[in-house]
């Protein structure tokens, strides 16, 4: 496995909100939902991306955008038009004036919302609950990206995304990945970064393809074909940790990845990802992200300051804002 294949292993959209928009100049729409990551593209019209503490950034047909959360954001016809409509943790929209609830009163078909024949279409998908593996694609992201997209993926999308049928869900979530992957892929070929370096590159792939050997610097070394002490340096300069510091985290972003699937025991991924025993993952898994793997099953918050910058791992380090987000928009769960 490639490390840019492991790095956009990670969307994999379970609980996704979806939503046609549908507005009418002038309009504008304060997005407060906390999404850990949302993705808009336009069909008609364009909108413009206000993201609190950056620059304003105008969203036209031919484009995809990610916005990076947890922080709020607008998006509206104009820079300068009034917040009208408020989308909040729940999903649910309403006035900013009054306060009224429109979430159902404004609806106009399956996942679909706004004013009936709005000039402006926007297409929005926003992940819930994203996989740890793309917890650390998050990690890697700017606040905000923009890249182009296959119109014909856009076409697809605003065609299923009014569709009520068997497995719709399932449908609609792959079509979100696949426009995540495709925006993110291309920003990462065009930074360029650890993959590419004649040593570093080697030894990530060789770590991603069988993470469950007992890898040491000195092995590593020996199957690029360096030394020691070449590769811990070169590697920590550009990945931003030394290789098996980074292996740690690769391994254990993979087993709770493999932890979400309540029939896989923790002595079964325990031995998928390295460890020689569940004891051994349990012990590492809560020096790392500060709860043991059961208290992950259940929920309980990870310990962000443990959260590496996978980023780093292939040499991308997270920027400020490069290009816009989306609303996560109104409305209806799939």
């Amino acid at each position: 496995m490639d490390t840019l294949t492991a790095l956009l292993e990670g969307p994999k959209a379970r609980s996704a909100f979806f939503i046609k928009s549908v507005f009418t100049p002038p309009w504008a729409v304060r997005i407060e939902d906390r999404a850990p990551l949302s993705v808009m593209t336009t069909v008609n019209g364009s909108a413009w991306l206000l993201p609190d503490g950056g620059e304003p950034v105008l969203v036209e047909p031919g484009e995809a955008v990610l916005v990076r959360g947890p922080d709020p954001y607008t998006v509206g016809d104009d820079r300068d038009t009034p917040v009208q409509i408020r989308v909040g943790p729940d999903q649910r929209c309403s006035r900013v004036d009054d306060g009224e609830d429109v979430s159902d009163s404004m609806a106009l078909g399956v996942r679909t919302w706004g004013e009936e024949a709005g000039s402006v279409v926007l297409l929005s998908g926003t992940y819930q609950e994203p996989g740890e593996i793309g917890s650390r694609l998050l990690d890697a992201l700017p606040r905000v990206l923009v890249g182009p997209v296959d119109p014909s993926l856009v076409t697809l999308l605003g065609g299923e995304i009014s569709r009520s049928e068997p497995a719709q869900d399932v449908v609609l979530g792959r079509l979100l990945d696949l426009l995540v992957i495709g925006v993110v892929r291309d920003w990462l070929a065009e930074r360029g970064g650890a993959e590419s370096d004649p040593v570093t590159g080697p030894a990530l792939r060789l770590l991603h393809e069988n993470p469950a050997h007992g890898w040491t610097v000195e092995s590593l070394a020996r199957k690029v074909g360096v030394s020691r002490a070449a590769l811990a340096r070169r590697f920590t300069e550009l990945v931003g940790e030394p290789p098996m510091t980074y292996l740690t985290g690769w391994r254990l972003a993979l087993a709770a990845d493999l932890l979400r699937d309540p029939s896989t025991t923790l002595a079964s991924a325990a031995h998928q990802v390295g460890y020689s025993s569940a004891f051994a993952l349990s012990t590492a898994f809560k020096r790392v992200r500060g709860i043991s793997p059961r208290q992950f099953r259940a929920g309980a918050p990870r310990r962000s300051a443990q959260s590496r910058s996978w980023a780093a791992s292939y040499g991308y380090k997270r920027q400020a804002p490069m290009v816009p987000p989306h609303p996560s928009g109104p409305g209806a769960r799939q």
